[in-house]
């Protein structure tokens, strides 16, 4: 009988973590679920830390696979998840014990439920580096507003497995394949709710600057998802999404003028205004 939850924890060399995150599994109020436990070709103790798990509770199962980075053990676990929903759950982060119940709760059959969330950083318990907002959960603001605006880490949300028919990770993408998840489950306009309580808890060890404040690493990454965009939804969308990323990036990119201008004498930014009407003038056609 399948559960009404299956959880995918994809786990590499992450035996320091995982009996937490785990055991925020175990603590949960609300308890027909799976948890797949997917080791990414692990070459520390966490083959051995999982494993226990297994004995204590029948609801886990466990993969091994050889090593293929994130997007392959999220997959792997898709291919064997069989629940209602699916959480995904990295194997250093952890779930309030509260989140299915709450999730659950009331008459309402929502395809995506989303909660806050918080972050674990070097020994600190912090506040979400931005706050979601139920109009956030549309296909418009996730194409547009994604890392411009927000982002979502991919644990806040409760994923009914119908929206992910279809889907898989994207294993020739470093960067934003979890921002191509959330244009897959939203592209048609499924039934969401916002929970606006910190459910979900997201451990980033570690001291460098992130790479979401990082304007033309955004910029970027973002540009290098054109073509995979063009080839799923079509001409429209990579078209009006390439003409907002260089709209909304205008203001950074003239208060470099002067710069710029010294270092090219000016061919950067003519270059830049004609591609910049180009679009234009292409996105006025198509509409």
């Amino acid at each position: 009988m399948s559960s009404t939850i299956s959880i995918i924890v994809p786990c590499y060399n992450q035996e320091n973590y995982l009996d937490e995150c785990l055991q925020s599994l175990l603590n949960q109020s609300f308890t027909d679920w799976e948890c797949i436990i997917v080791n990414d070709g692990s070459t520390d103790h966490s083959a051995e830390v999982a494993k226990r798990w297994l004995e204590k509770d029948s609801r886990f199962i466990y993969i091994y696979k050889e090593n293929g980075g994130i997007s392959s053990a999220r997959n792997a676990g898709l291919d064997k998840a069989s629940g209602e929903y699916v959480q995904f759950l990295d194997g250093d982060d952890i779930l309030d014990p509260e989140k299915f119940s709450k999730s659950l709760i009331g008459n309402e059959n929502y395809e995506l439920i989303v909660s806050q969330f918080t972050i674990y950083r070097n020994g600190q318990h912090l506040p979400g580096y931005n706050r979601i907002e139920q109009d956030y959960l549309t296909f418009d603001n996730i194409v547009f507003g994604w890392n411009l605006k927000f982002t979502i880490p991919i644990h806040c949300a409760l994923i009914s497995r119908k929206l992910l028919d279809g889907f898989r990770f994207d294993l020739t993408l470093q960067h934003n394949e979890d921002w191509l998840m959330w244009i897959y489950i939203t592209k048609n306009h499924p039934k969401a709710v916002l929970i606006d309580e910190p459910l979900a808890h997201y451990r980033k060890e570690n001291d460098k600057q992130s790479l979401s404040s990082d304007y033309n690493n955004i910029l970027l990454r973002r540009v290098q998802l054109l073509p995979v965009l063009k080839k799923l939804y079509g001409e429209d969308l990579h078209d009006r999404l390439a003409y907002h990323m260089i709209d909304v990036h205008t203001n950074q990119l003239i208060q470099l003028r002067s710069e710029f201008n010294k270092i090219t004498g000016g061919r950067f930014i003519a270059g830049y205004l004609a591609f910049k009407k180009y679009y234009y003038n292409l996105f006025q056609k198509k509409k």
